[in-house]
């Protein structure tokens, strides 16, 4: 017999405040009984037993398929079930989402009424989701004593966290309620958890725009724009954080007691991450995600479960048309998807849309930060097709098939992550987009040569950086709400954002 933490039968709420209360209570009541049964457990006390606690789960009823009441809300694509039935989804970490969720209970209380029920799952959380930051406790035990953990705990069960509700591929047994969200919480948790490992970085300080770079040059200045931001006192950002958990505070702004656990690590982490903090959560965070589709497709599938309100991607690209100069940019409206990660998740005969709210922005952008307009910003700027391809040295593939491809598919640029960065975007529900700049021209004999490509790295990095960061503030400005598009909602949607 497992050890277990009272149980909270099923209670109905009207109010999404109280609701949100009730899933902090159960969450903090089965995360204390299993920190105390694992400091137990290092302790070499059996005599309790077997420990487990679960999941708070989250409810909903509806015998309607209208949204109440009519007006500004019928504007938005999510916040409603998609007809009459139960719905129903487990929560983790309500601290980080607390605003999310309660924007998502108000949503479906709103366009439904009723009320939503809040109780304990049948989902058991794996103990290592239960550690607090900075706990290492399996470091103290022996090999023999490891391997009992699974015995006495619920480890990571993989089973429990599939995306077939992401993937559109989820259908619940007969009689089984169907998804609320696109994560159950398991999913959630593992998600938070690998992006400790591959930022650096903890999952709070993830801002809700997000910029992805293959390059590291796009960090540094990056960095050094967060430092001189920092040192502004009328800064819209209050801090920036670094790998280690690093931060430091806009001037004026007074240290808070966890910057004291920052500590810069001894070597980078994999994908490192960097944030440019507001108060809101609305800043930006930027990912060096380094070369190729594979980590594209990894970082994305772990930043998806944070909702972020839109991603882009800044990098370099081989220009494909001879009237391309190094230096220029390329707007994608279009992919060709080469890169084969997604191929399982989401077919390729799915296709991939610009996003009105990101393009335009995107080109404002370039216009704000290179003053140039009307036939000088076309000069510089191509709208076109992005062909994305997982072999880096597709010039060397005989008899040209690749450009045959490219040619047919009418591609101006070629890349290694933007495709999978914008599938996994629409397969996740992110608003995202793709700027690229053109580092070189291998079909027309401009390669990257040392001293060619360090000064494209001094003469663009910078206004490339400032574009993007530009067109995540036109897209703040406009309106959160406007970016989540019904492009992205499928049939029959889950109602969470």
């Amino acid at each position: 017999m497992h050890h277990l933490p009272v149980p909270i039968p099923p209670q109905p709420f009207d109010d999404a405040a109280a609701a949100l209360a009730q899933v902090q209570r159960i969450y903090d009541s089965s995360i204390a009984h299993l920190r105390e049964g694992m400091q137990r457990f290092v302790a070499g006390d059996d005599s309790a037993g077997p420990v487990r606690a679960f999941y708070p789960l989250v409810r909903v009823r509806t015998g309607t398929v209208l949204r109440q009441p009519a007006g500004v809300q019928e504007r938005l694509s999510y916040g409603f079930v998609a007809g009459p039935g139960v719905y129903e989804t487990t929560l983790t970490r309500p601290d980080l989402f607390a605003n999310y969720y309660l924007d998502q209970f108000r949503l479906l209380l709103l366009n439904h009424g009723g009320q939503i029920e809040v109780s304990t799952s049948k989902q058991p959380i794996p103990v290592h989701f239960s550690f607090a930051e900075g706990d290492h406790i399996e470091g103290t035990l022996s090999a023999v004593r490891r391997q009992q953990m699974r015995d006495w705990f619920d480890l990571p069960d993989l089973t429990a966290m599939d995306d077939g509700i992401a993937n559109g591929t989820h259908e619940p047994a007969p009689g089984q309620p169907w998804p609320l969200s696109l994560f159950t919480a398991p999913r959630m948790d593992y998600s938070l958890h690998r992006l400790r490992h591959y930022t650096g970085t903890l999952p709070e300080h993830f801002q809700n725009f997000v910029l992805f770079t293959n390059y590291q040059f796009y960090i540094d200045e990056f960095i050094r724009l967060g430092h001189e931001l920092m040192q502004d006192p009328k800064s819209e950002y209050v801090a920036f954080v670094e790998p280690g958990n690093v931060v430091t505070r806009r001037v004026g702004e007074l240290a808070r007691p966890e910057d004291a656990n920052g500590k810069a690590p001894p070597r980078l982490p994999q994908m490192p991450a960097y944030h440019l903090v507001r108060p809101d959560g609305n800043g930006i965070t930027m990912v060096n995600i380094g070369v190729g589709p594979a980590n594209a497709k990894t970082i994305t599938d772990h930043v998806a479960v944070l909702r972020p309100h839109a991603w882009l991607m800044l990098g370099h690209c081989a220009g494909l048309r001879n009237g391309q100069q190094l230096g220029d940019y390329v707007l994608a409206h279009a992919y060709v998807r080469e890169d084969h990660v997604l191929d399982e998740e989401l077919p390729l005969w799915v296709p991939i849309p610009a996003l009105a709210e990101i393009q335009l922005a995107l080109e404002q952008a370039v216009a704000d930060v290179t003053e140039l307009r009307g036939a000088a910003l076309k000069r510089i700027l191509r709208t076109g097709t992005v062909a994305t391809t997982d072999n880096r040295n597709w010039e060397l593939l005989p008899d040209n098939r690749p450009q045959r491809r490219f040619s047919q598919s009418r591609a101006v640029a070629l890349d290694m992550e933007s495709a999978t960065i914008a599938a996994n975007g629409f397969r996740f529900r992110v608003p995202y987009g793709t700027l690229l700049c053109v580092s070189d021209k291998p079909l027309h004999g401009e390669i990257k040569l040392p001293g060619m490509a360090n000064h494209f790295y001094r003469e663009r990095v910078d206004q490339h950086l400032r574009i993007g960061m530009r067109a995540l503030e036109l897209l703040r400005a406009s309106g959160i709400n406007q970016l989540h598009s019904r492009k992205l909602r499928s049939f029959a949607e889950v109602a969470f954002q």
